[in-house]
C-alpha cells in the first residue's frame, strides 16, 4: 500500500487573506471525515528564458551586459523570496489545522502551474478546498479568483470555495434540479459524515408543475425520517431564489451539483456560477 491510497482533504493556499479560512474549513471537513489534511502552496515558475525575455525592454534601453546580469540576479532573488514566503505560509497553515484539532496534516510546496498542480494532487483527495479569491484579487471585493472557475471546470472532485472568515456550517442549503449531478450531490448529502446532523433546506428554482413537485418529494425521501429537512419550491430564477434561501438561514453551506441541466447548469457553465460564488456569502460546495 503506497501513500497514494490514503485519502486526504486538499487545501490549496496562497498569500491572500483567504488562507486561514481555507485551512479552517479544511480542518472542519477533515474532522467530520476523519481524514488528514494536505496543505498545498504553489510557487508559479518563471523560467530563466522568460525572465530574460521580460528584461528585454532593458536591452532596448541599452542596458550593459553587467547590468543585465544584475537584473537577472534580482529576478532569481525574488523567486527565492517567494519560496521562503511559501514556507512561512505553509507552517502557519499547518498550525491552524493542528490548533483546530486535526493531527494528520502535511504541507506540500510545489513549483509550476497552480491549476495543474491542484489537479495532480487531487487524485487522492476526497475534497479540494480553495479560497474565493487569490492574491491577485485581494482588494477587488467581489472579484472571484481567476483560478476558481478553471479549477472547478477541470477538477473531478468536490470543490469547496470558501471565504476568509471561517464560520462553522450549521445548515446546508441544497440547490436541487434533479439532474444526474444534483442526484449524486443529494446522495452524498443524505449519507456523508460531512453533513451528519446538519439541517437541510432543499431549494428548487424555476419550479412549477407536477414533475418538479415529484422530483422535490423524491429528494425529501432521500433523508432519514428524523433528519430536519425543509423545502423551497419557487418559480423565480435560480439567481434570485438561491441567494434568498442562503440568506434565510444562519451559518449556511451552499451545496450544488456541478454541471447539471437547467436552471443550475447555466449557473455552473455560464458566468452565473461566478455570480453565485461571488454573491452568496457562504461556503459553496460543488459536487460532480
Amino acid at each position: 500500500m503506497g501513500e497514494t491510497h490514503m485519502e486526504i482533504i486538499l487545501a490549496a493556499i496562497d498569500a491572500s487573506a483567504h488562507a486561514p479560512g481555507v485551512c479552517q474549513y479544511a480542518a472542519w471537513a477533515a474532522k467530520r471525515l476523519s481524514l488528514p489534511v494536505e496543505i498545498l502552496h504553489v510557487v508559479q515558475k518563471q523560467d530563466a528564458v522568460a525572465a530574460r525575455r521580460d528584461l528585454s525592454g532593458a536591452i532596448g534601453l541599452g542596458v550593459k551586459s553587467d547590468l543585465m546580469e544584475e537584473l537577472v540576479r534580482l529576478s532569481e532573488q525574488s523567486s527565492r523570496a517567494e519560496i521562503a514566503k511559501g514556507r512561512v505560509l505553509l507552517a502557519a497553515g499547518e498550525q491552524i489545522v493542528r490548533d483546530a484539532g486535526v493531527d494528520g496534516v502535511k504541507s506540500l510546496h510545489r513549483h509550476g502551474g497552480v491549476i495543474e498542480t491542484i489537479l495532480e494532487r487531487e487524485d487522492n483527495a476526497r475534497l479540494v478546498v480553495i479560497g474565493r479569491r487569490g492574491t491577485d484579487h485581494e482588494y477587488a471585493t467581489d472579484h472571484i479568483g481567476s483560478m476558481i472557475e478553471r479549477v472547478v471546470r477541470a477538477s473531478t472532485k468536490p470543490v469547496m470555495i470558501v471565504s476568509r472568515n471561517y464560520i462553522e456550517p450549521d445548515h446546508v442549503v441544497f440547490a436541487y434540479d434533479a439532474s444526474p449531478a444534483a442526484k449524486r450531490a443529494l446522495e452524498r448529502l443524505a449519507n456523508s459524515p460531512v453533513f451528519a446532523g446538519l439541517p437541510v433546506t432543499i431549494v428548487m428554482a424555476e419550479a412549477s408543475g407536477a414533475s418538479k413537485m415529484a422530483a422535490m418529494a423524491e429528494a425529501e425521501a432521500a433523508f432519514a425520517p428524523d433528519h430536519p429537512v425543509s423545502t423551497v419550491f419557487d418559480p423565480a430564477k435560480a439567481e434570485q431564489v438561491i441567494p434568498r434561501a442562503v440568506a434565510a438561514v444562519s451559518n449556511p453551506l451552499l451545496l450544488m451539483g456541478a454541471y447539471g441541466h437547467s436552471p443550475i447548469r447555466n449557473l455552473i457553465v455560464g458566468s452565473t456560477t461566478t455570480e453565485m460564488i461571488r454573491t452568496v456569502h457562504a461556503p459553496v460546495l460543488l459536487v460532480r
